[in-house]
């Protein structure tokens, strides 16, 4: 009963542990910038999409390969910058979409309609830096 009572404990302790060591991240020069070489702000696109990432100050390593000033690209879909909580991975779903082989463009088929799209740079482990290196948001419009 006493094992049990400690396991208990050292499993609480576990759980309680890792979500703060989730949430420790990545230092970022204050001067670096991601942003959208292309399309443009407001540009009208048919599919396939393409869309170019840029970076200033900083450079581009896979997911999983720990460099210092380095991180990788997230493209983010109709996902409001406002709102979103800097302080966890980047999920991986149709709207978070990672580029771990450290890839700086994609050409991708988006549903007809206007998006915000917008990038945002992970750390080896797709925890946005602090502070965040993002791109302004664009809005497309796909025929």
């Amino acid at each position: 009963m006493f094992l049990a009572s400690v396991g208990r404990g050292l499993a609480a302790v576990f759980i309680l542990a890792v979500p703060a060591l989730a949430q420790d991240r990545t230092s970022a020069p204050e001067d670096a910038r991601a942003y959208i070489i292309s399309p443009g702000d407001g540009a009208t696109v048919s599919n396939p999409v393409t869309i170019r990432f840029g970076l200033d100050g900083m450079g581009v390593a896979p997911a999983g390969t720990e460099v210092e000033g380095a991180g990788h690209h997230h493209l983010l879909i109709n996902v409001d910058p406002a709102s979103y909580d800097f302080s966890q991975p980047v999920p991986a779903d149709d709207r978070h979409v990672h580029f771990g082989g450290g890839q700086t463009e994609v050409t991708k088929d988006l549903p007809a309609g206007t998006h915000e799209v917008w990038i945002l740079l992970g750390d080896a482990f797709h925890m946005p830096h602090d502070p965040p290196v993002m791109s302004e948001p664009i809005t497309i419009t796909v025929e």
